[in-house]
């Protein structure tokens, strides 16, 4: 039998508005949901390899502002090597 997942409408809004407002392009919908789903449940970093749409210089200031403008903390986007060097 299949789980079954009920998606919070305000997650949903949150990764429409990521791409909305042009944080990340239309074609990367499910690195939206991603950082979504990591600054909803309050991770303190989302650790990846997509340097294009998700730990990427250009893209960070922007996902940062929207969590912040709905209250929700950012995760740091980092990559694994950004992480153990700390």
């Amino acid at each position: 039998m299949k789980a079954k997942v009920y998606v919070e409408t305000s997650v949903e809004s949150l990764a429409h508005e990521i791409l909305s407002r042009g944080a990340i392009p239309p074609d990367a919908a499910l690195d939206a949901l991603h950082i979504t789903v990591a600054a909803w449940h309050g991770a303190d970093y989302l650790l990846t390899w997509n340097c294009r749409h998700i730990a990427s210089a250009h893209v960070r200031p922007r996902i940062d502002a929207l969590c912040r403008a709905r209250g929700i903390a950012s995760p740091q986007l980092c990559t694994p090597e950004e992480l153990m060097e700390t």
